[in-house]
């Protein structure tokens, strides 16, 4: 499994003939991840997916194998697994086992968000995490991970990969 800006450097063109990119949620939470584990060490991590939903779900209340996944999409919050904290480790086998989380399938067709509730062994202010990201941003990142800074909503967000809300993140009061 490969990451764009994450893993990417593992391809081999000779051995790799079929490549999966990962889940939508996976290339959102990899870059991020990482960027937090270079900069400060990610102790540990749990992550909350508010998912748009997908063709997986119905669009009316019909069978499915998951009784919750079987209710109608388009109109119901739809709390359910995500294998993407799980998926982060194989990309990035330094964090094995050290996120977790769960998703929320709710009634948008499009833009999802991650919200990553994070513990660091470096202590780290607000404005260092957001130069960590602005930085990484402009460099290996560039056009994989975009920087928002204005009070933007889901669907500006539409075509972004990974985009990094600088005015949507909290830290506690000792850094980590």
């Amino acid at each position: 499994m490969l990451v764009l800006g994450v893993n990417d450097e593992k391809y081999n063109a000779t051995e790799h003939h079929i490549i999966s990119n990962a889940s939508c949620t996976t290339n959102c939470l990899a870059p991020v991840a990482k960027i937090l584990h270079e900069q400060f060490g990610l102790r540990r991590g749990w992550m909350t997916t508010v998912h748009a939903y997908t063709n997986d779900q119905k669009l009316l209340d019909l069978p499915h194998s998951d009784l919750r996944r079987a209710r109608a999409a388009a109109v119901s919050m739809i709390p359910t697994t995500t294998g993407a904290a799980l998926a982060v480790g194989q990309v990035l086998p330094e964090l094995k086992g050290k996120l977790d989380g769960i998703a929320m399938r709710v009634p948008t067709p499009n833009v999802s968000v991650v919200d990553l509730v994070a513990e660091v062994e470096k202590p780290a202010t607000a404005e260092q995490v957001n130069e960590a990201f602005e930085s990484a941003a402009n460099a290996r990142l560039n056009g994989i991970l975009h920087l928002s800074k204005e009070p933007l909503v889901s669907i500006d967000f539409k075509g972004k990969t990974t985009l990094f809300d600088c005015r949507c993140r909290i830290y506690k009061g000792d850094g980590r």
